[in-house]
């Protein structure tokens, strides 16, 4: 069993990673003084590990539909119906987006209750349980409305990722392979378990130097920018990890085009994200002035558009991008064959 520590002095956690992680779970909800525990779940039952105490079952649903604030009035609603308290915890069990969902909800009910993740996807587990971002969608962009939460603890059980159809294991390689260009090293070729805390541990560091996305946790968004404006151009056809490879190989073509990095590096961007399988094409029916637009709507946009890219000094966030440099390395990048999209 592996072990990262978040560093956050009081609001630190341990995030455990390796099969069986999941069985943690009542000693971190017995050390917790935790007298019960709602958990929301977006997996069938007979996954969950025991909890040790008096326990309320909630089903979700994995899915950007299920990212919403009636989702979350839903659950405090079914929380504050069965008496849980401050003194009490929740647990989410599912993928990022029900870590996001399940999160908010634990933020906002009471001001504030315990929360742990059993992240079952391998993004999840590589990314969205880590951190305390906590958010929902609107139908105007996603994780716009959101807030800072840390989870009490993060148990990654990678037996859980044997039960990930083909797609959404290679999804979760997408925030993997990310990772290369924000210093976690080149982790082509590693073993996944090895993969995932390398890709922790980076995030973890990263969170702890900057807890609230002031300045150094912007590298996080590595490829995001490009990647939630393709989410929702495709109706979220693209899974979150496929949108932020095709992001992260646009993001080596942008910083090629404003002269940041040459073009081996460039193409470096194009290299790894292939290597994992995943898409390196832009959608063929998405244009690049639906793509723009959506891109305006992006949180780290303030005066102009804003992009984490690579440069002399490593990753950092790059703001008033001219536009029209944007629009012509879009019309650059590569399309999916329409059988393919």
């Amino acid at each position: 069993m592996r072990r990262i520590d978040v560093a956050l002095g009081e609001r630190g956690y341990p995030v455990l990673i390796g099969p069986g992680a999941r069985h943690r779970l009542t000693r971190v909800l017995a050390d917790l003084g935790a007298r019960k525990v709602a958990v929301v779940t977006a997996r069938p039952q007979k996954w969950l590990p025991r909890t040790g105490l008096e326990t309320l079952v909630v089903h979700a649903e994995d899915g950007e539909g299920g990212k919403s604030l009636a989702r979350v009035e839903e659950w405090c609603r079914r929380f504050a119906a069965w008496g849980l308290s401050r003194a009490d915890a929740v647990v989410s069990c599912g993928g990022g987006t029900t870590t996001d969902a399940v999160g908010l909800a634990a933020a906002l009910y009471h001001r504030g209750v315990p929360v742990v993740h059993l992240p079952t996807s391998l993004l999840a587990q590589v990314d969205a349980s880590v951190g305390g971002k906590t958010a929902v969608n609107l139908p105007e962009g996603k994780n716009l409305v959101g807030t800072y939460w840390q989870p009490r603890a993060v148990l990654c059980d990678t037996e859980y990722l044997a039960t990930l159809p083909p797609r959404e294991r290679v999804n979760g390689y997408g925030e993997i392979a990310r990772c290369h260009f924000i210093g976690a090293g080149d982790l082509r070729g590693l073993p996944l378990e090895e993969q995932i805390a390398a890709s922790v541990a980076r995030k973890a560091s990263v969170v702890a130097a900057d807890e609230r996305d002031t300045g150094l946790r912007h590298i996080l968004n590595y490829g995001h920018t490009l990647g939630h404006a393709l989410e929702r151009a495709t109706d979220f056809r693209l899974r979150h990890g496929e949108a932020v490879a095709i992001g992260t190989v646009f993001a080596g073509r942008l910083a090629g085009a404003l002269g940041r990095i040459g073009p081996d590096r460039a193409a470096e961007h194009h290299d790894v994200v292939a290597h994992y399988g995943l898409p390196t094409a832009l959608p063929p029916e998405v244009s690049p002035t639906a793509l723009l637009a959506l891109m305006r709507l992006d949180k780290k946009a303030t005066t102009g558009l804003s992009f984490v890219l690579d440069g002399p000094r490593g990753a950092e966030l790059v703001r008033d991008v001219p536009e029209h440099v944007v629009a012509e390395v879009l019309d650059t990048m590569p399309r999916a064959a329409a059988k393919d999209a």
